[in-house]
This record gives structure tokens, C-alpha cells and sequence, in this order.
């Protein structure tokens, strides 16, 4: 059996509790065998990401907590020449800072980002999943433990079956197979605010038409004249704004390779 985790970034609401959790636990305790004392600034075993997208007032952030994704291919264990870094049987990935000489293989080898190199005590660190309390009685690591919102959730890989069903991983392009699992990452979105320049005010109810590869959205401004289209994947898209009495407002190809924030947009009387 092996423990994996599984974060909802819907549910992520940006408290960084995980974040200070993590760094209570590790900064200044030595946890030897599993981990060395982590040191006060430059390394984040568990990081809270923000991910602002458009412009104001057209404005979305969401957070992602990164973390080791204790793979089942570790490219680290592969890269490390004094085989220090080890998995668990429960699936956990450990670097030992007995064995460790910090030579930075393991951290050039992570495409994710999440090994760091301690210069004072020459070893690589990170996550270690809070396996000394794991190994202890203790349920949850102290990540898990400390979101308000149920954010993260730990346990069996297997057990979590359901909530890992539809969830994505990071790189999966890697192949290494994370054991860390993300569920509503949101994607893109196109949004406006719709009005009429001659009253000065807004226009409700307006039909807005978004189509891309054969596939159509729609939806109404609301009573602010705003619309959105939210969760859209990266593509081109054509879009179509219309209202009785106005002319047609058509905008072709937004690339959504960024959310996009069309701002006010004026319709013409017919």
C-alpha cells in the first residue's frame, strides 16, 4: 500500500496554514533519521503558489500547495550516485542526511522544483511527508492537519481512489508517476462588461456566443453587463455579442493562452 495525496485547489483558499505548518515542524527540529532541521528562510518543503489571472476588474486567483511528489519513478533516486535517497514502503520518498554528500544531483534531476540544497550542512532536503510522526501514532502530517478547509486530503492511495478519479498530476509528460494529485486546477476565461455608450448604462441579457474547434458556449450579461467564460481550455475562440436593437460585436481569435479581460466593449444601435 502506498500513501499518496490528493489537493483540491477549489477548496484552496490561499491561507498558507499548510505552509507554516511545514516550516513549525522542520525549522530548527532535527528529525534524524527522516531529516536534518530545515533552515529558517530559502526552503518551502510544502509552497503555497498563487496564480492571479486577467486584468482589473476582470480578475481570478487560485492557489496550488507543491510539495515533493514522492513519485514512483523518482527521477532523484535515479540521479543520486551515493544512493541516498530511498522509498519507503509506503511509497514515500526519503533522502537519508546520513548518506547525502550534497552534490545537487537529485535537484537537477526534479522537474518539479522541490529539492533544495542546504550549503551549511552539505545535504539535499525536502518533503519527507512527515514520516517521523507517521511513525509515531500520528495520523495526518502536519500539512494536512492544519487546512481549515479540508484542502488536502492524505491517506492510502487506494482509499482515495474516488477523489483521485479525474484529478491531474504535475508534468505528467515526465512519466515518473506522482503520488500527488490535483483536482479543479481551473483553466482560462473570457470576460467583458457589455454597454450602450449613447444611454451611459449596461446592457443586460445580451447574447454571448464563444465557439472553438467545433465545439459552442453561451451565456447572458448579467445585471452588471458583465459575462464570463470560465474553465477554458488554451486555444483560439471567436466570439459573438449581440442584443435586440444592437448590432453584432464579434472578436476573432483570443488566444487563450492567457485569461483574457476584453474590458468594456460598446455596442452599436442598430
Amino acid at each position: 500500500m502506498s500513501k499518496a495525496f490528493v489537493i483540491d485547489v477549489a477548496k484552496c483558499v490561499g491561507c498558507y496554514n499548510c505552509q507554516l505548518a511545514c516550516k513549525d515542524e522542520h525549522v530548527g527540529n532535527d528529525w534524524s533519521p527522516y531529516a536534518r532541521p530545515q533552515p529558517e528562510i530559502g526552503q518551502f518543503w510544502m509552497k503555497v503558489e498563487d496564480f492571479p489571472q486577467g486584468t482589473i476588474p476582470k480578475v481570478k486567483i487560485h492557489y496550488v500547495p507543491r510539495l515533493c511528489n514522492h513519485c514512483r519513478k523518482a527521477a532523484c533516486m535515479d540521479a543520486c550516485p551515493r544512493e541516498a535517497i530511498y522509498r519507503r514502503e509506503d511509497g514515500f520518498v526519503i533522502v537519508d542526511p546520513a548518506k547525502c554528500d550534497g552534490c545537487g544531483a537529485c535537484a537537477a534531476a526534479c522537474p518539479y522544483g522541490v529539492i533544495y540544497m542546504n550549503a551549511e550542512l552539505r545535504i539535499a532536503q525536502k518533503c519527507t511527508g512527515c514520516t517521523h510522526l507517521l511513525d509515531n501514532g500520528f495520523r495526518l502530517p502536519r500539512c494536512v492537519e492544519a487546512c481549515p478547509t479540508d484542502a488536502i486530503l492524505f491517506g492510502e492511495e487506494e482509499e482515495l481512489r474516488d477523489h483521485i478519479e479525474g484529478a491531474t498530476v504535475k508534468k505528467p509528460e515526465t512519466g515518473l508517476l506522482p503520488r500527488v494529485y490535483y483536482r479543479n486546477i481551473p483553466g482560462k476565461f473570457i470576460a467583458g462588461t457589455v454597454y450602450d455608450p449613447e444611454s451611459r448604462e449596461v446592457v443586460t441579457g445580451a447574447r454571448c456566443r464563444l465557439s472553438s474547434g467545433g465545439k459552442n458556449w453561451e451565456v447572458f450579461t448579467d445585471s452588471f453587463g458583465d459575462f464570463w467564460f470560465t474553465d477554458l481550455p488554451v486555444g483560439l475562440y471567436d466570439l459573438t455579442i449581440h442584443s435586440r436593437g444592437y448590432k453584432y460585436k464579434v472578436f476573432g481569435n483570443l488566444k487563450t493562452s492567457q485569461a483574457i479581460n476584453l474590458g468594456d466593449i460598446a455596442l452599436e444601435r442598430e
